[in-house]
């Protein structure tokens, strides 16, 4: 597996990596709701490469984009806004190597917290957090196409 910063070429393969994974894990949504949402979200527009604080990373195994994470920091506090391994390919350790060369090009910034983000129904990405020795610290409302969703935020203190 190779992980390495993303590069504009890469947001189709990202996009698709997106939209699997959605499909796979939220049966709260509705097909179409994901397809828009995820053609939205998942752009160079929505993760600028080049914006100060920002990191999106890819994981690769036999030239083919597994996986990626996208995170942003800013002041002594660093988000993780998206953290994606296709369906095929979880459980095969992809997302803790990210979550590490992450952790590596944050360090850089010289933050004291990581926080991430994520559906409050989605046990799977919770479950993985806590294996980190994240801790749920607030609960706040996504909004995707007009509704709202419970989301859960998981803090990592590095102090």
């Amino acid at each position: 597996m190779d992980i390495r910063s993303a590069t504009s070429d890469d947001f189709e393969a990202i996009t698709e990596v997106a939209r699997e994974t959605w499909h796979a894990t939220y049966d709260e949504l509705e097909p179409d709701v994901i397809d828009r949402t995820v053609a939205n979200w998942y752009t160079d527009d929505s993760m600028p490469l080049e914006a100060p604080g920002t990191i999106v990373l890819v994981a690769e195994e036999n030239g083919d984009l597994v996986g990626f994470t996208h995170a942003v920091a800013q002041g002594d506090t660093a988000d993780i806004l998206r953290l994606y391994v296709h369906p095929d390919h979880q459980g095969e350790g992809i997302g803790s190597a990210l979550h590490e060369h992450l952790l590596e090009e944050i360090d850089s910034y010289d933050v004291d917290r990581l926080r991430s983000f994520d559906f409050a129904f989605n046990d799977a990405s919770r479950a993985f957090y806590e294996g980190l020795g994240f801790e749920q610290t607030d609960e706040g409302e996504v909004e995707i196409d007009g509704e709202y969703y419970p989301e859960a935020v998981y803090t990592f203190d590095f102090a």
